[in-house]
């Protein structure tokens, strides 16, 4: 009977968007649990929680104009969760948007008797496993109240449940970007995350601020769709983006031409004196 719960939470985690409470397919034991989206909504700044040194901090500290990769998880989790924070380690190794420099990146445990040793034992893995070199800047893991997880839990659509006889968490499993102002961008889902969907998503809720020209370009030929929580591209995407490319090879032409018809002035100036 636990293997095919466990089974079936696998599913439920590794699925799309999902709306809690709609969900008839679902055995009972699941109804209710996932994430909801609330795209565009604000997640409250003043919510206080405890970071790994054990200092109390209200989640607005970690904003200060850059966006935020908010990830839900609890650090004793046997399954999913090291999954999650696994999938964000692999997904961002290859950019070149680091954290504290270009964003951050904020865990946070749903199970209000984790601690603040749980905390830093995970921030320390998980830094590590990114870059044995770059350090633990812009890598936060927080602890805090059944309060403060709620207010968070319930602004960001996340839906999970504790079970007494497993004595887990049912839980779904996603990231959420969020914007330097603290709003909803997009949502990420499962346990494995695909650079470009992390960068586009970044770079998107940055307004810009982050990422490379060629970033802001790539922008014009993705389209993100929140069933899946995924970037893909679209015809008029790339129709945006060849119209894009043939205004600035006209430009170019334009200004050899324009060049190019000075110096032939000035050469026939020469001449004529």
């Amino acid at each position: 009977m636990k293997q095919h719960f466990i089974v079936a939470l696998l599913v439920l985690a590794s699925g799309t968007a999902v709306q809690a409470g709609n969900a008839p397919q679902r055995p009972p034991s699941l109804q209710g649990i996932g994430i909801e989206q609330r795209l565009n909504a604000n997640v409250p700044l003043d919510t206080p929680f405890r970071d790994e040194q054990g200092s109390e901090v209200r989640l607005g500290k970690y904003f200060q104009g850059r966006p935020v990769l908010l990830v839900p998880v609890y650090y004793t989790c046997p399954m999913l969760c090291s999954q999650v924070l696994s999938g964000v380690v692999a997904g961002l190794r290859p950019l070149s948007l680091k954290p504290g420099r270009d964003f951050e990146i904020v865990a946070f445990s749903f199970n209000p008797s984790e601690t603040t040793a749980d905390a830093t034992r995970e921030r320390d893995l998980y830094t590590r496993r990114y870059s044995s070199r770059a350090g633990i800047a812009g890598w936060h893991f927080l602890t805090g109240s059944p309060e403060s997880i709620k207010a968070v839990t319930d602004a960001i659509g996340f839906h999970y449940r504790y079970d007494p006889a497993l004595k887990i968490f049912v839980h779904g499993s996603g990231v959420i970007v969020l914007t330097p102002e603290g709003k909803i961008s997009r949502y990420l889902y499962g346990v494995e995350y695909e650079p470009k969907d992390l960068k586009l998503g970044l770079v998107e809720a940055s307004n810009g601020k982050i990422g490379s020209p060629a970033d802001q370009i790539l922008l014009f030929c993705y389209h993100y769709d929140p069933t899946t929580g995924k970037y893909t591209t679209t015809v008029l995407g790339i129709l945006r983006l060849a119209g894009v490319l043939t205004l600035l090879l006209m430009a170019i032409g334009f200004a050899f031409y324009w060049r190019l018809e000075r110096r032939t002035n000035r050469v026939g100036e020469m001449v004529h004196r």
